[in-house]
C-alpha cells in the first residue's frame, strides 16, 4: 500500500493532538500552582494536591480513549508520553539541585505504562462490542 501525504499527515496529527491535550492539562491542573504550603508544625507539602493529580489522569482519559478507539494506539501512547514529558521538564527543569530529571524520567514511565495499560484495555473493550479492529 502506497502512503499519501494525507496518510503522513494523519499519523503526524495522530501523536500531536494528543501532545497537545496532555499539555494544555498539565497547565490547566498543574501549571498553575507551582508554590509549596507549609502546615503549622512547620512541615511543607505539595506543590500539587492529590486532587489536581486525580484531575489530570481523569482528564486525560478522554483523549486517549478516543484517539485508542479511531485505532491510533501508538499515537495516543506516545502523544501523551511525549506531553506530560515535555510539560514536565520546561515545569521543573529550573530546580538547581538537578533532581528533576529523576522527575521527568518517572513522569514519563509512568505515563507510557499508564496509557499502555488504558489503550491496551479500550481496545480490548472495544472490540468485545464489535466495533472492528482499525
Amino acid at each position: 500500500m502506497r502512503r499519501t501525504p494525507h496518510t503522513r499527515v494523519r499519523r503526524f496529527l495522530a501523536v500531536l493532538l494528543p501532545a497537545a491535550a496532555a499539555s494544555a492539562a498539565w497547565a490547566a491542573w498543574l501549571g498553575w500552582d507551582p508554590g509549596y504550603d507549609v502546615r503549622d508544625d512547620g512541615t511543607t507539602t505539595g506543590p500539587y494536591e492529590g486532587w489536581q493529580v486525580a484531575g489530570l489522569v481523569l482528564t486525560l482519559l478522554v483523549p486517549v480513549g478516543r484517539a485508542v478507539a479511531r485505532g491510533h494506539v501508538v499515537g495516543a501512547v506516545a502523544g501523551t508520553t511525549a506531553g506530560l514529558t515535555t510539560a514536565a521538564y520546561l515545569d521543573w527543569s529550573d530546580d538547581a539541585t538537578g533532581l528533576f530529571a529523576v522527575g521527568v524520567a518517572l513522569v514519563m514511565l509512568g505515563t507510557l505504562t499508564a496509557t499502555t495499560v488504558v489503550a491496551v484495555v479500550v481496545r480490548a473493550v472495544w472490540r468485545d462490542e464489535g466495533h472492528p479492529a482499525a
